[in-house]
Order: C-alpha cells, then sequence, then structure tokens
C-alpha cells in the first residue's frame, strides 16, 4: 500500500513509518494539516493516517475538505483522542476508521487491508433529487435553496431515499442502514421516523416526495412543483 501519515509529533512518525515500511509499504509524511491537504490531494493513496491534533486545519478539518474535494482515499484517524464525542466526530467527518494511540502495528495493518478491501463507488459530493439537495459531508439539506435543520437519524434516512431516488428502500435495508441488530422489527419507529421527515422536507414545500410503497418499505420520487397528490 501506499500510505501517507500526518502527524505533528517526529516520534510517532519515525516509529510508524519504520514499521510499516518493514511491512513493505510505501510511506510518506507530513507534519500539519495543510501540507497533508496538499498531499492528499496531489498524490493517490491507499490510506491516510490522520492524527487529529495537527497544526491548522486540524484532522477533521482536512478530512472534511478532502471529503468535500470529492478524495475518497480511506481515511483512519489515528490520535490521542479517545473519547466518544471525537470518535463520532471523525467518522462523520468522513473517516473510514478511528484507533487510539497507542496501536499495534499488526491490528493497525489488519484494519487498512480491511478498509482497502471496500471498494466504494465514488461518491459525490452534494446528492441531488428534483428540488432536494443532500451533502453528506456537511450533512446539510435544502430544498429550493432553503435550509433544512434534520436530526441525525432523519438526515440519514433522507439520505438513503435519495441515494436511491425512484427506487423502494425496503423496511429491512432500513433497519440495517439506521438501527444496530438489537432493533425490534414489530416497532413502529420508522412510520414515525418518516412522518417526521414529511413534515419537514415535504409539507412545508408542498411535495409528496417521500413515498409510502405498502407492504415493502418507501421510496424518494421528485414530483412537480405543488403535487400534493397522496403518497
Amino acid at each position: 500500500m501506499r500510505l501517507l501519515i500526518a502527524d505533528d509529533d517526529p516520534f510517532v512518525i519515525d516509529l510508524l513509518r519504520a514499521a510499516l515500511t518493514r511491512g513493505g509499504h510505501a510511506v510518506d509524511a507530513v507534519a500539519d494539516g495543510a501540507d497533508a491537504l496538499w498531499m492528499a490531494t496531489e498524490v493517490s493513496y491507499d490510506a491516510i493516517l490522520l492524527d487529529v491534533n495537527l497544526p491548522p486545519p486540524n484532522g477533521f478539518d482536512v478530512c472534511r475538505s478532502l471529503r468535500e474535494r470529492q478524495v475518497w482515499t480511506s481515511v483512519v484517524f489515528l490520535t490521542g483522542r479517545g473519547e466518544v464525542a471525537d470518535r463520532v466526530t471523525g467518522l462523520d467527518a468522513g473517516g473510514d476508521d478511528y484507533l487510539t494511540k497507542p496501536v499495534a502495528i499488526a491490528e493497525l495493518e489488519a484494519r487498512l487491508r480491511a478498509i482497502t478491501r471496500r471498494a466504494p463507488p465514488p461518491r459525490p459530493v452534494v446528492l441531488r433529487a428534483g428540488d432536494v439537495e443532500v451533502n453528506p459531508a456537511n450533512r446539510v439539506v435544502s430544498r429550493q435553496g432553503v435550509e433544512i435543520a434534520l436530526t441525525a437519524k432523519e438526515f440519514l434516512l433522507l439520505e438513503l431515499l435519495v441515494r436511491n431516488e425512484g427506487r423502494v428502500v425496503s423496511r429491512a435495508q432500513l433497519h440495517e442502514e439506521l438501527w444496530d441488530f438489537a432493533f425490534d422489527p414489530r416497532s413502529n419507529v420508522i412510520e414515525v421516523l418518516v412522518r417526521r421527515l414529511r413534515s419537514k422536507v415535504d409539507e412545508p414545500f408542498r411535495r409528496t416526495s417521500i413515498e409510502t410503497v405498502r407492504g415493502i418499505g418507501y421510496r424518494f420520487a421528485a414530483r412537480p412543483d405543488g403535487d400534493m397528490s397522496a403518497s
């Protein structure tokens, strides 16, 4: 693999570079966010090992900027910041994995192998369906140019529907994507979530884009202006 290490600690860089080079990897290293951003956009890497506490921009901002620029190189946050809130921020910023220091090199290499085996298709910065825009990088949703405030679950539901515009998303897929394996499929939480989403995305704009496909699931279908026909 060709790897980029972005860390402001020379000792960490030397340790990682030596270990990963012995493992057969080609390794570049930078010590601040600006250089990390430049290198990641100029060179094709298999993965980036990204510290959070970099000289500006920090690791979270570097990752967000890469995703906004449609750079989808796998990003592994490797940092001393291990709080749950930091992990959530890193993954929401577009990271593929999050590890706290110190980490065993064998585990790090296994994680790298795992994420580089995934070959996701290129993801657009902004998803569009009719007059709805969904930006997965910064979690902003707008319709007719009006920004819409959504909860985290509402955003994930809308993103999933818009990504599959015109196709039915089954209840089983919603369970898998939005909840863990302990979720009770007999619950009406999906229906409640869909109603809330419609009240924010459809009704204020006189739309019925979020359709119910009875017995199966839901579908997002862009409709003409002012169309309030029943779903």
